[in-house]
């Protein structure tokens, strides 16, 4: 039987859908990001230092429980460079949770557009597109802490260090050339089972506050290439993630 899909969705959306999920089958999980760990997270919200972003979950002070995941975009083996990732889900008491998925890059306004391959799982993630506030375009990132055990080089490390410490990082804003401005911090606390990170999925695109949207033909690309990497998983936009906190 053939199915007809949706009018909202474009024939190069169904296109893009379809060979994801052609390509996630052939993989057996993950089309993006495949080899990485998860862990129960918590995230403390200070405020925006300065002029307010316009986004309330980043601009009032909060607590959020949370879940992490840290990985490897190839994956390569070991400890050689790869792009590394970070994805976060922020749980919100009402509506959708909060989907913030960075890649390893450089810090500088022009470097932070660009992922950038790494060894270590210690450094600076951005979102290397930006997001839209109203007129304005905005930049989000995770940065070391500066007082945080080092995570080392391998998911090994990383699964290591959060076993015996609180690793933490520094979630972080910026316009498209200003400086980022520290936020809140991210808090790893024990990991999740195997099975719990193979049914974690997420949506960068559609698992944001009301404030915020993606945008542009990456994000689009972004959204229809995760989707199709969830069906392929048989996952959902909400699938997975714990509910607990680091304390």
């Amino acid at each position: 039987m053939t199915v007809t899909p949706p009018p909202s969705r474009s024939a190069a959306a169904v296109v893009v859908e379809r060979a994801s999920a052609a390509l996630g089958r052939l993989r057996h999980g993950r089309l993006l990001h495949p080899a990485g760990r998860s862990f129960v997270g918590e995230v403390m919200i200070w405020g925006t230092p300065g002029p307010p972003t316009g986004v309330g979950l980043l601009d009032d002070p909060g607590r959020y429980r949370a879940t992490v995941r840290l990985s490897k975009g190839t994956p390569t083996p070991g400890g050689w460079p790869d792009v590394l990732g970070v994805a976060l889900r922020l749980h919100r008491d009402t509506g959708r949770p909060f989907d913030l998925l960075v890649s390893s890059s450089g810090a500088a306004p022009l470097l932070r557009n660009l992922p950038l391959p790494r060894r270590c799982f210690t450094g600076t993630y951005s979102t290397i597109v930006g997001y839209r506030v109203g007129a304005r375009r905005l930049w989000l990132a995770t940065l070391a802490d500066p007082d945080s055990v080092c995570l080392g080089r391998s998911l090994s490390t990383v699964a290591a260090a959060a076993r015996t410490d609180t690793p933490r990082l520094v979630l972080a804003v910026a316009s498209a050339v200003g400086p980022w401005r520290p936020v809140g911090q991210v808090a790893i606390g024990a990991p999740l089972n195997a099975e719990e990170d193979a049914a974690l999925a997420f949506d960068p695109v559609r698992n944001l506050p009301p404030e915020l949207r993606a945008a542009g033909p990456l994000a689009w690309l972004r959204e229809h290439t995760y989707r199709g990497s969830r069906r392929a998983r048989g996952a959902t936009a909400q699938s997975g993630g714990s509910t607990a906190t680091t304390v």
